[in-house]
């Protein structure tokens, strides 16, 4: 369930001088889990919350808080391209993408588009009180550490992006590719919207989009596709 609150309960319920973030994830539990962790953390409230990439954009919006914690992988609309609407309507937002898994080059693509931030969920606990502080005082959180000079850590990336060619993904997102190991490993529709707590609905949305952009029409051509470009590992 959508736990967005309106801009006028936010400012009420805010403390003066408190840092207003708005969660997006569409996992529930991330969300529950990044409200209580930052509630016990002093100077920070969570003014809003969304489930996908419209809701995003929307409460970021309305709400005008000063961080948004977005997810790279949204359903509706990818973080990335979520990013991009804000950025064009609302550029004094801070960004800070928070994400399980991201290559060296979407770390590029995220800062150059106006990401402050990228805080993995796995490193979450120890991080994110320290980024968001990071971010907020105008600096950077990128790789674990404080980044000052934005443009000495792009060139750096982009020095690491050439010496490592990227795996090929055709285009597939964090969370298509999560899917596709999925449907190697033999899961139902009904199996992933439960594994990543999301609609059967959202699920096909995915499917759709993973068949464009690789170019099969069925499951197996997927799973057969998967294997040979090695989108998977096994």
């Amino acid at each position: 369930m959508n736990q967005s609150v309106t801009k006028q309960s936010a400012s009420t319920s805010s403390s003066v001088g408190n840092i207003r973030i708005v969660v997006a994830d569409d996992h529930p539990v991330v969300r529950f889990g990044v409200r209580n962790m930052l509630q016990n953390e002093p100077g920070f409230d969570v003014v809003g919350e969304a489930e996908d990439g419209d809701d995003a954009i929307t409460q970021t919006l309305e709400l005008e808080p000063d961080i948004l914690l977005l997810d790279l992988a949204m359903p509706r609309l990818p973080g990335l391209e979520a990013m991009r609407a804000i950025m064009a309507k609302s550029p004094r937002v801070k960004i800070v993408l928070l994400t399980s898994t991201i290559s060296v080059q979407q770390i590029i693509e995220a800062l150059q588009i106006g990401a402050r931030g990228i805080v993995l969920k796995d490193s979450v606990v120890g991080d994110l009180g320290q980024a968001l502080r990071a971010v907020t005082s105008g600096d950077y959180w990128i790789g674990g550490e404080r980044v000052v000079n934005l443009l000495k850590a792009l060139q750096e990336l982009q020095a690491q992006a050439a010496a490592v060619p990227e795996r090929k993904t055709y285009g597939l997102t964090p969370r298509e590719l999560e899917v596709v190991s999925c449907i190697v490993e033999g899961c139902s529709n009904r199996d992933i919207a439960k594994q990543f707590t999301i609609s059967e609905e959202t699920v096909k949305r995915h499917l759709s989009n993973v068949f464009d952009k690789t170019g099969v029409s069925t499951r197996l051509e997927l799973a057969l596709f998967a294997i040979a470009h090695k989108l998977v590992e096994l």
